[in-house]
């Protein structure tokens, strides 16, 4: 999902794991669209995040405000696009169950309870089993640790630039450094890329950052 929106000119960044007060925010800046995802979430609702971000960049970029409303389109939105109506159809079983749709899941990368939603937005489970999968899934907490989660994705952007970087003789924790931030605090937020480019996690203590302004 990370790598689709980035080839279509979208950048991706990521917020510190610890700041849970955000899951995923987008913005506009001169014609750029920006998303910035919370890598505290699993996989699959990051996946989610960002598919619902992009339906805020595409559907309120004239400046709609972020009401109610526009969230429901956006994960309306959001849904749709990771779970076509046509393969929910032909792959959906005719009585859910948590076992069934955690193995089901899979099928499009996206968490238990988004399935679950997006069964009910088509009509192919009563208000009633919505109500029951929903509290099932509380019950065995999995509204917070996601069953068979995937491999979290990342930046290509990124992990090219590092590398880059790393040929030239710049590494992670060099780049820390220079902005002032631990090493661990950088791999947070560049989502474990800096790991494959080398560097000393040792470095913990902050200097002078000396920032510059890229385009």
């Amino acid at each position: 999902m990370i790598h689709l929106l980035e080839s279509k000119g979208i950048r991706v960044y990521f917020i510190a794991e610890d700041n849970k007060n955000v899951d995923a925010f987008s913005i506009w800046n001169n014609g750029q669209p920006f998303i910035l995802l919370n890598t505290y979430k699993s996989a699959e609702r990051s996946r989610f995040d960002a598919a619902h971000e992009l339906g805020h960049l595409l559907l309120h970029k004239h400046g709609v405000p972020r009401s109610r409303e526009a969230e429901e389109q956006a994960n309306r939105f959001a849904s749709s696009f990771l779970m076509p109506e046509s393969s929910i159809i032909a792959q959906a079983p005719n009585t859910p169950t948590i076992a069934n749709l955690i193995r089901l899941k899979a099928n499009w990368l996206v968490s238990l309870s988004a399935l679950v939603y997006r069964l009910r937005s088509l009509n192919m489970i009563t208000e009633w089993q919505n109500r029951m999968l929903v509290i099932e899934i509380n019950k065995c907490g999995y509204n917070i640790n996601e069953p068979n989660s995937i491999s979290k994705e990342s930046s290509q952007i990124l992990s090219k630039i590092f590398n880059f970087l790393k040929e030239e003789g710049i590494t992670s924790s060099m780049i820390a450094k220079e902005i002032g931030i631990s090493f661990k605090d950088f791999n947070k937020l560049t989502t474990g890329i800096s790991e494959i480019s080398g560097g000393n996690t040792g470095i913990s203590q902050r200097s002078n950052a000396n920032l510059k302004r890229i385009k």
